[in-house]
């Protein structure tokens, strides 16, 4: 089975391309990367941020948030049959609803098993494990974060494991997007990437950018935008960091990295691109290093070289978020908020009995709070044993 989308494609879909000496690659010094060292930590994260909110989900649920209003997690069953559901948390109230309890192909061996939501939809990926299939649903999310439910269920996309990955996806506004890949090694491997849109709930899929290569990074959602990380149309192998206009698919703004440099992740904020290294390289002078890197000010024109660059050099396991005046990184275990304009940075406190990875950055985007969440398996030595997924919104003070 290929991967199928359907649709036409849109006149962003056609690559900028351009012989590989009329590239632009980013070049930064080391004396304009400034990294971690360079700050100031706030020992106290509650004197700069609130947590406004504090809400127990089931033990290893896992949980995504581009939105101000709502978070979507994916839900462990107790029975295993199905071994996953879709709900929904506001995150004002904590209230928890459930709208999706099975996989639409459940009778066909599907599982859920991925999911993002904005406001106006959700978008998940439903996998037959022993048949190697995926599918990838779209549907309209109406009630709000308190009454949520789901309408006009659509299968947009099906593929199989052997040659096309299972999508990274995306939900942005009124948008679903989904990224699929050919596999490394199977028969499709010659085949282009492709990022495809759909407006939730509805079957007329598009595809909005096409790579010449494979993808380094899954699609990121930004509050109005998604971020891709496609082969340059050069020679040899460059990633072009590339952030789309959701609504028009339109290339809002590009960077292309150096040769051979692989990003684990691609963002968009305030600044501009972020993008994190979980490797090092012998070139790039300033780039080189592990770690998620962002300009330190906003940048004009694309002009990316002739900027001071922050690294918070850690080794990234998240894609990075905006809230406030705070650049949100993931460290090793630890959910950390950067302010480049006063220099100063902090961490929330991570709970005892935490799993390996820690707290965890749930939200992606621009909002007004950041969410974060840890699976706690606890037994104090006082009190009743903690088992659950422990989730968390904070807002700035100021």
């Amino acid at each position: 089975m290929g991967a199928v989308g359907g649709g036409v494609a849109l006149a962003a879909a056609k690559r900028n391309e351009a012989p590989a000496d009329d590239i632009t690659v980013l070049e930064v010094s080391a004396d304009n990367v400034m990294n971690s060292d360079a700050l100031t930590l706030v020992e106290d994260a509650n004197t700069l941020m609130s947590c406004t909110g504090t809400y127990k989900l089931p033990y290893g649920s896992l949980v995504w948030s581009n939105s101000d209003d709502l978070a979507v997690c994916l839900i462990p069953t107790e029975q295993a049959n199905p071994l996953t559901q879709v709900a929904i948390l506001s995150l004002a109230s904590g209230t928890l609803t459930t709208v999706l309890e099975k996989a639409q192909g459940h009778g066909e061996g599907f599982d859920i098993f991925d999911v993002r939501a904005s406001s106006s939809g959700v978008i998940w990926v439903e996998a037959d494990i022993m048949d190697n299939l995926w599918r990838v649903y779209t549907a309209s999310l109406v009630g709000g974060s308190e009454a949520p439910s789901l309408e006009h269920i659509v299968c947009v996309a099906e593929g199989d494991t052997v040659d096309w990955e299972t999508p990274s996806i995306a939900a942005v506004d009124t948008w679903a997007f989904w990224q699929v890949m050919p596999t490394a090694e199977g028969n499709a491997r010659s085949e282009d990437s492709l990022l495809w849109r759909a407006a939730f709930g509805q079957d007329d899929t598009q595809v909005v950018y096409t790579s010449h290569g494979r993808m380094s990074t899954p699609v990121y959602a930004q509050t109005d935008a998604v971020v891709i990380a496609p082969r340059a149309e050069a020679a040899g192998v460059y990633y072009q960091l590339t952030c789309l206009d959701a609504e028009s698919g339109e290339t809002r703004d590009s960077l292309v990295l150096p040769l051979n440099m692989k990003p684990l992740e691609a963002a968009y904020g305030p600044t501009g691109f972020s993008f994190s290294f979980d490797a090092w390289y012998t070139y790039g002078d300033g780039i080189s290093g592990i770690g998620t890197y962002v300009p330190a000010n906003p940048v004009l024109d694309s002009n990316y070289e002739n900027q001071l660059w922050f690294c918070f050099d850690r080794t990234p396991t998240a894609a990075p978020a905006w809230c406030g005046s705070y650049f949100m990184v993931k460290s090793t275990t630890a959910v950390c908020g950067v302010n480049l304009d006063s220099g100063e940075y902090f961490a929330f406190d991570v709970e005892s009995g935490s799993d390996t990875y820690g707290d965890y950055l749930a939200t992606s985007g621009t909002h007004t709070n950041v969410v974060t969440f840890a699976n706690v398996d606890d037994t104090p030595l006082e009190g009743d044993p903690i088992h659950s997924c422990n989730v968390r919104v904070w807002t700035p003070l100021a």
